[in-house]
């Protein structure tokens, strides 16, 4: 379908409308239930195996029947919150998108904007055009949870057309984190053996994307528990530096010692996104032990 020229004039209006109705359906939807929108969301790994699929399959067809591949929501180019698109790389022509196909296919998407104002295909045809293509990073109504995420699209140019498929980006705030770690402390209160041993299952209730729980003894400055890498457990940690140099495990311990409770600010790898970000982390006092939860930011 190709729609009309005050259609396509639209196209920016309607990226607004979109991602304003994320932000709205937040603040008034029935609450999210967390365990499935773990199980469906996809990562790197995921949306790479989709692009080389799409990539594939647009090579050993014709446009029109990939395009028909592409915006079927039941076929194998969509999956809970990945979907492909297609962008025609001189006209900006939206082909196909799997998110939306009744919405956007057929416009000229050149002037499409985030929530922030970038314009994100005209960014991803620049970086298409590379040898091999790359990735673009931005804001984008997730689906899924029906919120406005950070996401990163893979996109690699086929012809005259660029392919794209993207992932949302768990981020979680300082609210989850503040939660996670009172539930933490209760339990650590209780049994702190008991607690230390549910802390290091990566796939516990304290490992939550890119939150997870750690402790450290304030006798030996080791770890008792690292949900997100449990193998350092025992390790002396008193010395332990964050990138920018600063010791932030002794930091936390003089906290510890002298307030009882409070934040620590430092840069340190997200498991998520494996990048160096800054980080938050809350750490509270139990007996003879810290006990901290950690979020991040750009």
């Amino acid at each position: 379908m190709r729609l009309n020229r005050s259609a396509i004039f639209a196209v920016p209006i309607l990226s607004i409308c979109l991602l304003s109705a994320g932000f709205n359906a937040t603040a008034t939807a029935a609450p999210v239930n967390q365990v499935a929108i773990a199980d469906a969301r996809s990562g790197a790994r995921d949306a790479k195996a989709m692009l080389d699929h799409a990539v594939s399959y647009m090579k050993d067809n014709s446009p029109e029947r990939a395009f028909a591949a592409f915006n079927n929501q039941n076929g194998s180019f969509y999956r809970n919150d990945l979907y492909t698109f297609v962008v025609g790389i001189d006209d900006g022509i939206m082909h196909a998108h799997g998110g939306a196909p009744e919405a956007i296919v057929g416009a000229d998407v050149r002037e499409l904007r985030d929530a922030s104002g970038k314009l994100i295909i005209k960014e991803m045809l620049t970086v298409a055009n590379q040898p091999g293509g790359g990735t673009v990073n931005y804001v984008w109504l997730n689906r899924v949870t029906n919120r406005v995420e950070d996401k990163t699209t893979l996109v690699r140019k086929v012809g005259k057309y660029m392919i794209g498929v993207g992932y949302y980006v768990p981020r979680s705030s300082a609210g989850q984190a503040e939660a996670l770690l009172d539930v933490a402390v209760a339990e650590a209160r209780k049994s702190p053996k008991d607690a230390f041993a549910a802390f290091n299952d990566p796939k516990g209730p304290y490992v939550r994307e890119d939150l997870y729980v750690f402790a450290v003894s304030l006798d030996d400055a080791r770890f008792v528990a690292m949900g997100v890498n449990p193998t350092l457990v025992g390790t002396d940690v008193g010395a332990m530096k964050d990138a920018a140099g600063k010791p932030i495990i002794a930091e936390m311990i003089a906290l510890a010692k002298s307030k009882g409770s409070g934040i620590v600010d430092y840069v340190w790898r997200n498991p998520v996104t494996n990048k160096v970000e800054n980080k938050h982390s809350r750490i509270e006092r139990v007996g003879n032990y810290l006990i901290g939860v950690g979020y991040y930011t750009r």
